[in-house]
């Protein structure tokens, strides 16, 4: 059987004529194509069988217990192209923008190890550093979980770091790096060093944006619950935990998503994979790729500074040892 008609549980859209399908409306889901047609249009391949099985839903049943009305795929689902956008894209774009204007190190500096970033481009890079280590652990999350990485929100540059949708549920994800400091957590305010900092609103406002635009682009009620992945923090404190957004190590995401109860069927995972993957939902184009080659070089830069610093740093602590031992030994 490929047609059922069936009581919606959730508002959609006719894939023939296009008119508004209101929740508790009788119509046509095609497993097929997985859309619906109103019983006023006819399928161009018609089922006689289909019109003898009917579905009246309860309005409580869960979310898993019957089909999904989305909209026809050639009305929403134009393609995927998000779902190839490699992370942190938007910030090395940004990093490699800032350090374009970075004069180069002079060669004491580079003796030195003077980092090449400039003052500018350091907080993009490791923003950037930041998204790239919580994607590696997102990508390992396993069979039945798709995440879609730095997604370009409207036209005004803004985006989101992370959105997964698995059998938990749909989450975004706002990544902060934050090496060696101390976190401190709230109900109500995450501080930095001693900093207050503006994260908890921050992934509020972008969880309820991805919420709206999913809801209008899968035509049904989407919740998505924000995360903030704290990354390289030296000591994360919780004198109370916020009741809307989850505050994370990133080592800690994979196993607290894995824990969160069942709401999603794979149909649905699917769906919303797709919704997630199409730009025409967060209304944009998709941007060009960043220069991961250009951005890998300047990591290796970044990193072969750091190790000469330290070199330095490791010889200066030697040189007490080192006259002490040449005091014992005597003049040769």
């Amino acid at each position: 059987m490929t047609d059922e008609q069936m009581r919606l549980r959730y508002a959609g859209t006719c894939r023939l004529c296009s008119n508004s399908l209101p929740a508790g409306t009788t119509a046509i889901y095609e497993r097929t194509t997985r859309t619906t047609r109103c019983l006023e249009c006819t399928s161009p391949e018609p089922n006689p069988a289909a019109s003898a099985a009917v579905s009246a839903a309860p309005a409580g049943a869960p979310a898993t217990s019957s089909p999904v009305a989305t909209p026809p795929p050639s009305e929403r689902i134009v393609g995927d192209a998000l779902r190839r956008r490699p992370p942190a894209a938007a910030v090395i774009t940004e990093t490699l923008r800032v350090q374009a204007t970075a004069p180069p190190r002079s060669g004491v500096a580079r003796l030195f190890g003077l980092t090449p970033l400039s003052r500018a481009s350091q907080s993009w890079y490791v923003g950037a550093i930041g998204e790239l280590e919580v994607a590696n652990v997102l990508d390992r999350l396993g069979a039945g979980w798709r995440v879609v990485h730095a997604i370009p929100v409207g036209s005004a540059g803004s985006d989101i770091d992370h959105v997964v949708v698995g059998p938990g549920g749909v989450f975004t994800l706002n990544t902060k790096y934050h090496e060696g400091q101390s976190v401190w957590v709230a109900s109500k305010r995450v501080l930095v060093a001693g900093q207050r900092t503006d994260h908890l609103r921050n992934a509020r406002h972008e969880a309820r944006r991805a919420a709206k635009l999913l809801t209008q682009a899968v035509h049904r009620p989407v919740e998505v619950r924000p995360i903030i992945a704290i990354v390289a923090a030296r000591q994360v404190t919780f004198k109370e935990r916020p009741t809307d957004v989850s505050v994370l190590r990133s080592a800690q995401l994979a196993r607290w998503l894995h824990r969160q109860p069942t709401v999603f069927s794979s149909e649905d995972i699917d769906g919303l994979a797709r919704a997630i993957s199409d730009p025409q939902t967060w209304g944009t184009i998709t941007p060009a790729e960043p220069d991961l080659v250009a951005f890998a070089t300047l990591r290796e830069s970044v990193a072969a500074a750091r190790r000469r610093r330290r070199g330095w740093g490791a010889g200066i602590l030697a040189l007490p040892v080192v006259g002490i031992a040449v005091f014992q030994l005597g003049p040769f």
